[in-house]
């Protein structure tokens, strides 16, 4: 399966030469003659640093060399992130839910199970309307370059890019107000619109636009729900 430049998004074949172990030599992009990988040489925080920055090169080293390669560390990847993310998410609607009512020791064992049934609706519903109008605007507006399952590589995209979602585990040590929730879920609308942007090679507000219309639906079903549940 093929590289992509960081810079351009150009296929390459390799992306450095080894001539011993801990001796390597970056390949340039034949197209824009820049360095195809940096990232290779860089230290994690560095990416890191970049991937919160939201710059493209930054999501295409991780999207699409690293992430894309059929190796065996990213074999049962997808399964893993889509737990971590449904837990995450299971937490947040927890965090809105305590922050709506207020949970405290009186509750009853039947207030509590009907809570977390509700959570549980809540995320597994809300997430499959988000996946949904997701893949339906790809299908419809976007093309898959060559290389990129629609389904599978797409999917693991939004998952790995909804890494802002981490930041809701400081919320069990730190107390915020329940605001900081939706400002995470801004940073997340923003990743899945720059990794959109990296696997369609489309324009920045086509993939907002897609990404604003599948978390607005998200939203309007976890309201629905919640006036259901009422």
């Amino acid at each position: 399966m093929e590289y992509r430049c960081v810079q351009c998004g150009f296929e390459i074949k390799k992306l450095y030469v080894q001539y011993s172990p801990g001796n390597i030599r970056l390949m340039k992009c034949e197209n824009c003659k820049a360095v195809a990988d940096e990232y290779i040489e860089c230290e994690l925080m560095i990416l890191l640093i970049d991937l919160i920055l939201h710059k493209p090169k930054a999501y295409r080293h991780l999207l699409c060399n690293v992430l894309n390669q059929e190796t065996g560390e990213c074999k049962g990847l997808l399964w893993k992130s889509a737990l971590g993310f449904l837990a995450l998410d299971a937490y947040r609607c927890l965090l809105l839910e305590m922050a709506r009512e207020g949970w405290d020791s009186s509750l009853s064992f039947s207030s509590v199970t009907w809570t977390c049934v509700k959570i549980l609706v809540d995320v597994f519903l809300g997430n499959f309307f988000l996946f949904y109008f997701l893949l339906l605007m790809t299908r419809i507006s976007f093309t898959i370059p060559a290389g990129f399952s629609r389904h599978k590589d797409f999917t693991l995209a939004i998952l790995v890019s909804s890494y802002f979602k981490l930041s809701l585990l400081a919320m069990m040590i730190w107390e915020f107000p329940s605001s900081v929730v939706f400002i995470i879920d801004l940073f997340v609308l923003s990743s899945n619109a720059m990794a959109l942007k990296v696997i369609t090679e489309s324009t920045t507000e086509k993939c907002i636009g897609a990404c604003f219309t599948a978390h607005a639906a998200k939203y309007f079903v976890s309201h629905l729900l919640n006036w259901c549940f009422a």
